[in-house]
């Protein structure tokens, strides 16, 4: 189930480690500005990482680049910043979800 938005309206920036920001791109092509973008389009689903959340609080994002790339997000939060974990293009399970999400939301 998709966490409430109101959850991440109190963040105000992004919280990068550099050695994800570069890994990010090395593995998987996608830039850190990118990743970034998902959380400013909608849809955005965020989800609560419950099997990746032994040390800290997870989440991941399915969501939309400007360019409409579909990008699956791993982040935590640091108090009032997003801190991005790994992103990556969505999987066709994720997209078909994504799609299929979209198209639910879009007839309520």
């Amino acid at each position: 189930m998709s966490e409430s938005m109101s959850l991440f309206s109190q963040f105000t920036s992004f919280d990068w480690d550099k050695t994800n920001q570069d890994k990010n791109w090395h593995k998987h092509k996608v830039a850190w500005w990118e990743c970034e973008e998902v959380f400013f389009n909608q849809p955005l689903y965020i989800y609560h990482d419950r099997s990746h959340s032994q040390n800290e609080e997870r989440y991941y994002a399915l969501g939309h680049t400007g360019r409409d790339r579909l990008l699956f997000v791993v982040f935590t939060r640091r108090e009032t910043n997003i801190r991005i974990i790994s992103a990556r293009d969505m999987h066709k399970k994720e997209r078909m979800a994504y799609h299929e999400k979209v198209k639910a939301d879009t007839k309520i």
